[in-house]
């Protein structure tokens, strides 16, 4: 059955094919001198005069080294951290980068690949649904979908995630350290909390390459690095191996009494908590998507993605309110 309707055109880019061009050895000296920034159509149908530029191997390690220790240098001081970069870390990082060019974001995510379980819709299958209002999310990010009434579908959920994945990494103010994980929260104390023990504020997280991480019982001591902020939002996703990492740490740490444990799916009642309970849990530390399930004893939601991109997306406005306010009171 076709769909009821489908969302506004997209418009794809297409590459122009142009006429094959003869070049004399000036000219395609000169083309190398600037660069090699000849369109890509000129090049199709020259394959047997392609060189790529000369470069030395070290260049290449150097290139890459350089950025990356310039990034650890700059964000080890950032204004929030999320931790996960699955949909709703994905949504919440989104939605900071353009509400707040002005603030430094570092999103750490454990495995190489971002983007969580969102790459499938569920059971091996492509297709991603998200029931209304979530709609107005993709319309945000500019994702197509076909409407069916009170939800829509997207015909692959890689288009979702890589589509958001893409304009997140392209922000300024944005940097993504996959491979990474968060092994510990850095604390400061709070005495002024109401929570269960001696109360603690977070203050950034403590990372670790994920596979060092993952061999800490089979090698000698690997210490671990810090990035200092005063907001962070985790979005670790329900219990599993690197899965609601923050709240269970909280438990060890006297801070919650214990998680109420994820319930069975039930689709209609497990969405609207996860977005309406999207919130400070400690101070410094929003907890957003399925993380909260552990703690609240929400219920499972399956394969429906709606609730991922709402919550990342109020986690992001929780985040901004209580990083402000920490400013005001010239906490920052």
């Amino acid at each position: 059955m076709a769909p009821s309707a489908i969302s506004p055109a997209q418009q794809h880019a297409q590459l122009a094919f142009a006429p094959k061009k003869v070049k004399d050895a000036a000219a395609e000296v000169e083309d190398r001198a600037a660069g090699l920034t000849k369109p890509l159509a000129e090049m199709m149908g020259n394959w047997d005069d392609f060189s790529f530029a000369p470069i030395r191997e070290s260049t290449v390690s150097r290139a890459m080294t350089r950025r990356y220790f310039a990034d650890l240098d700059k964000y080890a001081e950032s204004d929030i951290v999320i931790i996960g970069a699955g949909s709703c870390g994905l949504s919440a990082a989104y939605t900071l980068g353009k509400l707040r060019p002005d603030l430094r974001i570092t999103v750490i995510e454990a495995g190489v690949s971002p983007g969580g379980g969102a790459w499938l819709g569920g059971q091996l299958f492509s297709a991603m649904v998200m029931r209304k209002p979530a709609d107005v999310f993709l319309r945000e990010v500019g994702v197509p979908y076909e409407d069916e009434g009170d939800y829509v579908v997207v015909k692959h959920a890689a288009l979702f995630t890589s589509t958001v994945l893409s304009k997140v990494l392209a922000m300024d103010n944005v940097k993504l350290f996959n491979a990474t994980t968060v092994e510990d929260l850095i604390t400061r104390p709070d005495p002024d909390s109401e929570d269960i023990g001696p109360g603690v504020r977070i203050a950034g997280v403590v990372t670790n390459w994920t596979l060092v991480s993952m061999h800490h019982d089979d090698q000698s001591c690997m210490d671990p690095n810090t990035i200092n902020a005063p907001v962070v939002i985790s979005t670790t996703g329900h219990d599993g191996p690197f899965g609601a990492f923050s709240v269970k740490r909280l438990v060890s740490m006297k801070q919650l009494e214990q998680l109420e444990g994820m319930r069975g799916l039930d689709m209609q009642r497990a969405e609207d908590a996860i977005v309406k309970n999207t919130r400070e849990i400690v101070p410094g530390l929003i907890v957003g998507g399925m993380e909260l399930s552990e703690i609240d004893g929400a219920n499972r939601m399956g394969p429906t993605f709606g609730a991922m991109a709402l919550s990342g997306v109020k986690a992001a406005e929780e985040a901004i309110r209580v990083f402000d306010l920490r400013k005001k009171q010239n906490e920052i």
